[in-house]
């Protein structure tokens, strides 16, 4: 037995069960339709009220909170406070992660669930900057929020990850792991469809009134129903075992660092390409999509914004409506689901390692050709989307199984958690800010985005050649 795990009394006797006998009566109770429907139900509403905030940051956000600024650098802090949550993830991992390896899975996914809902549930009441006595206090909210909603997400991801695949049969993890991997496509269609409709339904007016609050305040029930099905199941296998064993680390966070330090920083750069693609995806191509096309157009949204026009600072975008561009974005998160279910099956055949690499060479050689395809009209835009998330829905989907299986069930919940949320630090955070960036050095393309694709991926071959795969893996029996 480690030496930093909990003892048991000398006296204590064994219990009453046997090791067969804890997993078929967790297996009973969890049934595969209320592991996957949790799973996938409570990284839905966190990737609802995630994408709710992106979409936002992309579309009212710079008007309604940095009012006093220019076009560019309304869009630069909106994202700059986007990837605030990215800085308070890593936080959330350790303190969930500790609570998840000391009491349990389920008690710690049910708090994670209330903080990221009850964030993005004020962001939908607060005052924007334009209220009299709110133009700096709005923002610094805004970011406290913002902080909460990364705290919340830092522990969820892990969390549903290894509900289902510490539940999951032999054979069947990186299948039973794609599940919480699809609360990403659906709760980026769910929160978009909002927006797209919101869009059509009422004026612009209205929409930058209180139309963009409603995502937000619907979040009360998604976690509602998430709270109500996760509390209906017993603590995993896997843990209820370590408990059994009395191999509960009392310093999982010190205990991961010292005994598997290796595949924390493996795990990290093994995320690190997907989180690149997942954003460019998602926030940039956004705001690449939306933005003006000619100078005309930018002086008509500027007058139409109340904000001032400088011709100086123009960089061209793709010149499509919010709605128009959504609609082809949501296209495009439709075979990212899909793709997410297919990856599962893949991976199982082909191995964990051994699919992902080739997976990351494909992400490589879409960088490769994203800005010929994003510049040939709108066939070519709507194929770089479809192909885009095809590659992010292949690369997404083993993930939950992947990553948790690099790690001891014992420091399991921590070392995964920071492993994804690290990863999300230096891939997630930056991406949209660096990419916006570029593309405004560049005048109005995006070959240099491109090049910063092909970067992410070939960090992340070099973690995959260095990593195992873990197939095989008794989850139950490992420990550290």
């Amino acid at each position: 037995m480690s030496t930093d795990t909990q003892p048991g009394s000398p006296n204590m006797q064994p219990g009453p069960e046997s090791e067969s006998d804890v997993i078929a009566a967790t297996r009973k109770n969890n049934t595969r339709g209320k592991v996957l429907t949790a799973s996938m139900v409570g990284t839905t509403i966190e990737f609802f009220d995630f994408y709710a905030y992106a979409t936002a940051s992309s579309l009212v956000f710079p008007a309604l909170f940095f009012p006093n600024q220019t076009s560019t650098t309304q869009l630069l802090s909106s994202f700059a406070i986007f990837g605030v949550a990215f800085v308070a993830r890593p936080l959330g991992s350790i303190i969930f992660g500790h609570f998840g390896d000391r009491i349990g899975r389920k008690k710690t996914l049910i708090a994670s669930l209330l903080i990221m809902g009850i964030g993005t549930f004020l962001i939908g009441l607060l005052p924007t900057a334009s209220t009299p006595g709110w133009v700096v206090l709005a923002p610094l909210l805004l970011v406290l929020l913002r902080f909460c909603q990364g705290v919340g997400l830092g522990g969820e991801w892990s969390g549903a990850a290894l509900l289902a695949t510490e539940n999951a049969p032999k054979g069947k993890r990186a299948i039973w792991g794609t599940f919480p991997q699809l609360g990403a496509p659906v709760g980026f269609i769910i929160a978009n469809l909002l927006f797209v409709g919101l869009n059509k339904w009422t004026s612009p007016e209205a929409f930058l009134a209180w139309g963009w609050r409603i995502p937000f305040l619907l979040s009360a029930l998604l976690v509602a129903v998430g709270l109500y099905v996760r509390m209906s199941l017993m603590e995993t296998p896997a843990f209820q075992l370590v408990s059994q064993k009395q191999q509960i680390s009392k310093a999982p966070l010190a205990t991961v660092f010292k005994t598997s330090w290796k595949p924390l920083i493996l795990g990290t750069f093994i995320m690190f390409a997907t989180y690149v693609i997942f954003y460019f995806m998602t926030a940039f191509t956004l705001t690449y999509g939306t933005s003006p096309a000619t100078t005309d157009q930018a002086k008509t949204a500027a007058e139409a914004a109340g904000t001032s026009f400088d011709p100086a600072g123009f960089v061209a975008g793709l010149g499509y409506t919010k709605s128009e561009f959504l609609t082809y974005l949501i296209i495009g998160v439709v075979f990212f689901g899909i793709f997410t279910v297919v990856s599962g099956p893949l991976a199982e055949k082909l191995g964990r390692r051994k699919m992902l690499m080739g997976v990351t060479v494909l992400i490589a050689a879409y960088g490769l050709v994203v800005n010929v395809l994003f510049n040939a009209g709108t066939p070519g835009v709507i194929i770089a989307l479809i192909v885009g998330f095809i590659l992010m829905g292949l690369t997404f989907g083993p993930m939950a199984a992947y990553l948790p299986e690099l790690f001891p069930a014992n420091v399991r919940y921590t070392g995964s958690a920071i492993s994804y949320n690290m990863s999300s630090v230096i891939g997630a955070g930056p991406a949209p800010f660096v990419m916006v960036a570029l593309w405004q050095a560049e005048g109005g393309t995006i070959f240099y985005c491109g090049l910063y694709i092909i970067g992410a991926a070939i960090l992340t071959l070099i973690a995959l050649f260095l990593a195992k795969d873990t197939s095989d893996l008794d989850m139950e029996a490992q420990l550290s």
